[in-house]
């Protein structure tokens, strides 16, 4: 019989708490990231059992929601570096993206949403982090571990990049 080591149960960690404080912006996040609601239930879930067994690992250095983001783009890196994301059409899974599924904000359209996920992933994740999840920069910086005038300068060109695409949809010609 295989015996599965359990991580030693720590009081302080209450794991029910932490899924529905975080389980729905951490199934937001990585519904945008993967572009697949089963991929991204699947990152939530191993999220949370690389939560359960590092969290006596787990310094405090940052807040909790900033290490449990971490946790969770990382898991969605690895599910994109996989065999099987590459066979994935990206394009087609980008205009598959359900508005019904209520896991992103209520847009007229979602033309947004998919220049959003065109972006290069250093700007599309600083894009999501920032306005799909409301964190500071400070805390970006600490999620992707880089410097706070990156995260800004980032945020600053992925701006840029959707608004030369959205012109005349989003902005006016003369801005």
């Amino acid at each position: 019989m295989i015996s599965i080591p359990v991580p030693e149960r720590n009081d302080d960690l209450n794991i029910d708490k932490l899924i529905s404080q975080y389980g729905n912006s951490l199934l937001r996040m990585s519904y945008l990231y993967l572009k697949d609601i089963h991929l991204a239930e699947d990152a939530v879930q191993d999220t949370f059992i690389r939560v359960y067994k590092s969290y006596p690992q787990f310094k405090g250095d940052a807040e909790l929601k900033t290490w449990i983001m971490r946790i969770a783009i990382n898991v969605c890196k690895n599910y994109r570096r996989s065999s099987w994301w590459k066979r994935v059409d990206v394009l087609e899974s980008l205009n598959s993206i359900p508005a019904e599924a209520g896991l992103i904000p209520d847009l007229r359209d979602d033309t947004l949403l998919l220049e959003i996920m065109r972006l290069s992933p250093k700007y599309k994740e600083v894009i999501l982090l920032f306005y799909y999840q409301d964190m500071t920069t400070r805390e970006i910086s600490q999620a992707l571990n880089i410097p706070e005038s990156t995260v800004s300068i980032r945020l600053k060109r992925a701006r840029e990049k959707l608004k030369i695409k959205l012109k005349g949809w989003y902005y006016d010609d003369e801005n």
